[in-house]
């Protein structure tokens, strides 16, 4: 239900991903408009639907996790929590999506802050950047994490057995940044984790496949990606008017026009399927709020190569061998009280992630699963 063009986009990516690649999806949310959209393509009762009352708005923010227990996004955190699905794929907001899937699904264990890594197209393979957007302000040892969990994604979405993770900051030098990029060069540097540290990258390294892993804070990180979908954007614009510009250009362009095509397709956002929420007890997919068809269906191909390649697994492995001795104090209810910590030591506020019960108890407003599933005639 999340998304500028949904659910009839959404709906459109899921229909392709199991018919061309074989995908088997549950989709999540207003039963009535999901029935109608998979009636125009012809696939009504082959996909399984779950009920949700409501849906996160592509404007709201982290509150909406507690405003809306019953959005699409938390049952479908719920099905992970069963056992009933393996990973999650939303265009919706992406502050929603995050605060919901910490909510819901817990951070693993030893996990400081959770972190978005996306895929950048370099040559000869893609980059790696996190934090996209997850964590605004981190640690020093936040980020040293966030390279324990670049360094899981790389090697289950790239194959590579050691991805060699830079450090993004203002110069190539050790001493070059702020406090925060100073301190975490000295962590990575001093070699007390299992990371391959290639040291620092600046931004316009971000492009070149310099290194496998860029690693920066979730303020930054966002701003430098976005900083490059708009200049590629603007990049596409100025060929295309160039190349319609005479007659002579259009030949040009015409004579050119695979080499072109394979350019457009690499650099463009929607074959990557969205940024991977990394450090969480499931996996979780946030496709672009823009995402047509192709996007969505990218970004369902993306879950199921990443729970098939077991990456929480991957992830809660790359961080115990990661630890320092300030990640052990961690525990799951200090990591939800520090997300109100205030750097002068402050003590948090309480509030009612304060501690966690050591059994789950029922959430009446979620309703079961087996009440609101609806199975295929043959599953």
């Amino acid at each position: 239900m999340g998304g500028d063009h949904a659910p009839a986009a959404v709906i459109a990516g899921a229909v392709a991903a199991v018919r061309d690649h074989g995908v088997r999806l549950v989709l999540v949310g207003q039963a009535p408009r999901i029935r109608r959209e998979l009636d125009r393509h012809g696939v009504a009762g082959e996909i399984p639907i779950v009920h949700a009352d409501e849906a996160l708005d592509m404007g709201e923010g982290a509150l909406a996790s507690w405003r809306k227990p019953r959005s699409s996004v938390a049952i479908a955190c719920h099905l992970i929590k069963q056992g009933r699905a393996s990973a999650l794929v939303s265009a919706g907001s992406t502050a929603g999506v995050v605060a919901t899937s910490r909510l819901r699904l817990k951070g693993q264990q030893g996990v400081m802050r959770p972190a978005i890594a996306v895929t950048l197209p370099t040559e000869p393979r893609p980059t790696v950047l996190l934090d996209a957007g997850a964590t605004a302000d981190v640690k020093p040892e936040t980020l040293v994490q966030f390279a324990a969990l670049g360094t899981a994604y790389a090697q289950v979405r790239l194959g590579l057995e050691r991805p060699r993770v830079g450090l993004l900051t203002i110069g190539a030098e050790p001493g070059k940044g702020n406090k925060l990029a100073k301190r975490a060069h000295e962590l990575l540097a001093a070699g007390h984790h299992d990371v391959e540290f290639a040291g620092n990258v600046e931004g316009h390294d971000l492009l070149t496949g310099a290194v496998d892993v860029v690693v920066t804070d979730g303020f930054t990180g966002n701003v430098a990606l976005k900083t490059m979908e708009g200049t590629v954007r603007m990049a596409f614009g100025e060929l295309r008017a160039a190349m319609t510009a005479s007659r002579t250009a259009k030949v040009g362009a015409l004579l050119q026009r695979r080499r072109l095509q394979a350019l457009r397709d690499r650099l463009d956002s929607d074959t990557y399927g969205g940024g991977v929420l990394l450090g969480l007890n499931g996996t979780v997919v946030i496709a672009h709020g823009a995402a047509e068809e192709r996007a969505v269906t990218a970004a369902c191909r993306l879950a199921h190569d990443l729970a098939a390649g077991r990456i929480v697994d991957r992830v809660r492995d790359q961080i115990a061998a990661t630890r320092t001795s300030r990640f052990g104090r961690w525990t799951h209810g200090e990591r939800d009280h520090a997300d109100a910590e205030h750097e002068d030591g402050a003590a948090p506020p309480p509030g009612p992630v304060a501690e966690e019960p050591a059994e789950p108890v029922p959430n009446p407003a979620v309703p079961p699963v087996a009440e609101v599933l609806e199975r295929p005639e043959q599953p």
